[in-house]
């Protein structure tokens, strides 16, 4: 090829080899035994230039190269290099994958319990440790040159994601920000903004899988691919799996049919078979033994719940599945008595060791947030080496964790969100499907979905084929961020620094839009008042004086009609049972007898009636012999009693006898009476001063004789209605503009109110708080204000702070938690106590829970297990007690540990008496307390 080359374009080409080879970029490219892709290339170039970059590409496809080449970077240039990860298992990981590559004493590992070689030139951290590092001034951060942002989609999550932001936000301008995430269809935008707020920031986008993905859907014995062969980017739906859901949605054979009197033929009881014999959804087992006789092992099924996890793992061992023979078995044994050598015999067998044990030499396993950190890591370690070649996982093992396999299974398309079940979403489908494919062991990835009745393969080919994924900033203000912000920057500084945030940047450009309508609108209303313009005077007032006397008669003709209604419903308050009535209207009207005045709750003596508060909802019996409850819509004027009538105590409404009898008796007794009829009163109008007013000027207005009046007049009327609508836009404008800096606003004043500012001095309550990280951050400062915590033992105070952490998975208000007797007991009594006067002031000063912002009620469902935990109780008995997944106890006892971590340091900086250091003593010794047995148990973090 170089001989077709002219001498100065081999040198031009020796050059430009000479000065790659210069780069760093060289270097690093010879650490790997494989080739970089275009897109990596590209991102670690323009990092070695200086620029910052966003790279959004497909799961799987080996973005962590570039976060990896910053890391390179910085040890070059001898500099840190911070890694953040959004959760510890990804932590745990990266620090393993790092320290392999450029051994332990240069990298480090800080998590919210674990710190490891901290001070080294690469940490590995949670995003959150990072942003209290910010906020704190941490000395580590001096020399740092690089953040790499793994994972940073997870701005959009509406409880985590607003820690992004702030150290995207925070970060000194000298550090070059590396951000990683999935795939999208914002990236542009997200770029733009860091652009703003980072200085010059590359975007760079890939859409290309390097292992490509098959899409199937698996119906009975077949698996049918989802989508035509054929040529070009649009791709077909499959015509069998069209046909098979058109035959499955039209089929109408049931065994006990006899419609109309017809026998159903026996020849579409055949059909019917025939069909069924084709069509069915496979059981777990047959599923992974389908796979396994098509080499489509390892597998990952997605199963939207932990105990569906569990119990496919128990259907498969009882189904007598093995996919592991006997040399892979003994070295799963020996994988695992090595990892659990520290967890006493009497903990395994409560974790359910055993089992486990069983389902891991098979090569099942399920894997999932309930399981104990140290089971799940096994299960991962094993799945990447091949020993277990088909895992049963919920949705969270798709959030980053380096699990690829070559098929993925989806049983359902539809997942409980935590409020409903919904239909998953592309992006999350994408995600889901996104592990199928291992770079460099296999040639093609596998999607495989699972029939279920009702199947839309449409909507199938629909998820698959779109990347809608949109980055959505989550990201809101709390009473940390305030006293932190006020504290290094001031009030103004602070506010100014908010408005630079993601979620405000989204904002604005939301308005660009309707600023553009407002502007059409503006042109609108020129053309329509040069229409209305009239040679008899100024018909614009006119119009508003027409406009005035409209709006007047209308507001008489509502305030008349609501007297109506109130007469009407003060009429219905008096009646009594037995009264005999004529309904004015509605489709029972006529003579009727009550029964029942219906009376709103809390009206009658008690009586429960209609909880709406729509007023009285009489239930009566028509002289045709129905007994129905009425509404006020029936009766437009009062209604008065005619007759009184004695109901019988043997009357029964659903007795047709009763009712006949009781309706004869009715027609006997008032059939002959004749209704008052209803006269209407004077309209108030007609004596309204404002509009004789009105009607005077309009009379006397000189365009009031123009012969074009009525023509201006339909003019005026687009006028004003185009107007509104545009003042309604301007509303619009308005609400969307400065939301966050408005936000801050409030929470500053409430601080203010409580004396954690003071101006932009923050007060010793303020730098308290400043130490408090949490969704329940002021909660907890205005304990340690009080001394609610003081004198309480170490179990005690760990029961307390569970209430700041512990959420409970679905809310359940059968059963009141059991707590601690004593001082643990009037302590919580009083955190929530306090929690109510906090949401009292919230709601005072317009701070709203449902905006993301603001103080929930403490959740007391955890406090006997972490007390009974931190009182040295077995795993055996606090589980049970607890009813709660090993998994769950260890993550709630991780955060519990946390929080009393930050107390610990908060606590001496209570004003006065030393009360705050026995707390602060107290929550050290808890933190000893909790962090024992299966809590301790972790690889590192």
């Amino acid at each position: 090829m170089t001989e077709d080359l002219s001498p100065a374009e081999r040198y031009a080409a020796a050059r430009k080899r000479a000065a790659e080879q210069a780069t760093a970029l060289a270097d690093f490219r010879e650490m790997y035994d494989f080739g970089l892709d275009p897109f990596q290339i590209e991102a670690c170039q323009s990092l070695e230039t200086g620029k910052g970059v966003l790279v959004a590409a497909p799961t799987g496809s080996g973005k962590t190269i570039v976060g990896e080449f910053a890391v390179h970077l910085a040890l070059q240039q001898g500099k840190k290099c911070f890694y953040t990860t959004p959760i510890k298992a990804l932590s745990n990981q990266k620090y393993a994958d790092l320290t392999r590559r450029y051994g332990a004493d240069k990298v480090g590992l800080l998590t919210g319990d674990n710190s490891v070689n901290s001070e080294a030139p690469v940490v590995v951290m949670t995003t959150e440790v990072l942003r209290n590092m910010l906020y704190a001034g941490s000395q580590t951060l001096l020399g740092l040159g690089y953040v790499v942002m793994d994972e940073v989609h997870y701005l959009s999550d509406r409880f985590r994601g607003a820690v992004w932001e702030e150290v995207i936000i925070h970060l000194p301008e000298s550090v070059t920000l590396v951000s990683l995430s999935a795939t999208v269809s914002n990236a542009e935008e997200f770029g733009d903004w860091l652009d703003t707020v980072r200085g010059d920031t590359e975007v760079i986008v890939s859409e290309h899988r390097p292992v490509p993905l098959f899409q199937h859907v698996l119906a009975g014995r077949r698996m049918y691919d989802l989508f035509e062969e054929g040529e070009g980017r649009k791709k077909a739906v499959n015509p069998d799996l069209t046909r098979m859901a058109r035959m499955e949605a039209s089929r109408s054979y049931n065994p006990r049919d006899r419609r109309k009197g017809k026998m159903v033929r026996e020849a579409d009881r055949e059909r019917e078979r025939r069909q069924r014999s084709r069509i069915w959804t496979p059981g777990r087992p047959e599923v992974i033994e389908r796979l396994d006789s098509e080499g489509l092992l390892p597998a990952i099924t997605f199963i939207f719940s932990r105990a569906a996890c569990e119990a496919a793992v128990q259907q498969c061992l009882y189904a007598g599945l093995r996919l592991n023979d006997e040399e892979a078995r003994a070295r799963v044994r020996e994988i695992v008595e090595e990892r659990t050598a520290a967890i006493p015999d009497e903990d395994l067998h409560v974790l359910g060791y055993f089992e486990w044990l069983e389902g891991l030499e098979r090569g099942i396993a399920a894997h999932h947030a309930g399981m104990l950190p140290t089971f799940k890591e096994v299960v991962e370690e094993l799945f990447v080496r091949g020993l277990v070649k088909a895992v049963f996982a919920t949705e969270t093992l798709a959030l980053g964790i380096n699990m690829p396999a070559r098929s993925v299974i989806l049983e359902k398309l539809v997942k409980w969100n935590g409020e409903q079940h919904a239909d998953i979403t592309p992006g999350e489908y994408t995600q889901l499907t996104g592990r199928a494919g291992r770079r460099g062991i296999d040639v093609e990835g596998h999607a495989v979905v699972l029939w279920q009745r009702g199947f839309s393969p449409e909507h199938l080919a629909g998820l698959a084929g779109t990347r809608t994924y949109p980055l959505r900033s989550s990201f809101k203000p709390s009473y940390n961020m305030a006293v932190n912000l006020v504290e290094q920057f001031g009030r103004h500084r602070s506010r100014e620094l908010l408005e630079t945030s993601f979620a405000q940047f989204q904002a604005d450009k939301s308005v660009v839009g309707i600023s553009r309508q407002v502007q059409r609108n503006e042109e609108g209303l020129d053309g329509y008042k040069a229409s209305m313009t009239c040679h008899l005077g100024d018909f614009e007032e006119y119009a508003r004086l027409r406009r005035e006397l409209k709006d007047r008669e209308t507001d008489l003709a509502k305030q008349g009609a609501a007297q109506r209604r109130a007469a009407a419903a003060a009429a219905l308050e008096k009646l009594k049972p037995g009264d005999v009535i004529h309904v004015p209207s509605g489709k029972f009207a006529g003579l009727a007898l009550v029964l029942d005045p219906g009376l709103p709750a809390g009206r009658s003596n008690g009586h429960r009636g209609f909880e709406q508060h729509d007023g009285p909802r009489p239930l009566v019996l028509t002289a045709e012999r129905q007994v129905k409850r009425l509404a006020s819509i029936d009766f437009p004027v009062p209604v008065e009693a005619l007759e009184r009538m004695r109901i019988p105590k043997s009357f029964n409404a659903r007795s047709p006898q009763s009712r006949r009898d009781l309706a004869s008796a009715l027609r006997t007794k008032a059939g002959h009476i004749v209704p008052d009829r209803h006269r209407k009163g004077r309209a108030a109008a007609a004596d309204d001063r404002e509009i004789t007013r009105l009607r005077a000027e309009l009379r006397a207005h000189p365009c009031h004789g123009c012969d074009e009046r009525e023509d201006h007049a339909r003019w005026a009327e687009r006028y004003y209605r185009l107007r509104r609508d545009t003042q309604q836009l301007e509303r619009r404008i308005e609400g969307r503009t400065n939301t966050i800096a408005r936000t801050f606003d409030r929470i500053v004043a409430l601080l203010t109110e409580m004396d954690y500012l003071r101006g932009d001095e923050v007060t010793q309550n303020g730098k308290r708080l400043a130490r408090l990280y949490g969704e329940l951050d002021l909660l907890a400062s205005e304990c340690l204000r009080d001394g609610v915590w003081e004198g309480l033992s170490p179990a005690e105070l760990a029961a307390c702070v569970s209430a700041l952490v512990f959420e409970a998975r679905a809310a359940d208000d059968a059963l009141a938690p059991k707590l601690p007797s004593g001082k643990a007991k009037a302590a919580l009594g009083e955190m929530v106590r306090i929690w109510g006067r906090l949401d009292a002031l919230e709601e005072e000063f317009k701070i709203s829970q449902t905006e993301g912002v603001g103080q929930r009620e403490p959740d007391l469902g955890f406090a006997w297990a972490a007390y009974q935990w931190a009182s040295g109780k077995g795993l055996d008995e606090v589980l049970r007690e607890a009813d709660m997944p090993a998994g769950d106890f260890v993550r709630w006892c991780k955060q519990v540990i946390d929080v009393l971590g930050q107390i610990s340091a908060a606590a001496p900086a209570v004003s006065g008496a030393g009360g705050g250091d026995t707390v602060a003593k107290n929550a050290r010794k808890a933190v000893d307390a909790l962090r024992r047995g299966v809590v301790a148990y972790s690889s590192v973090g």
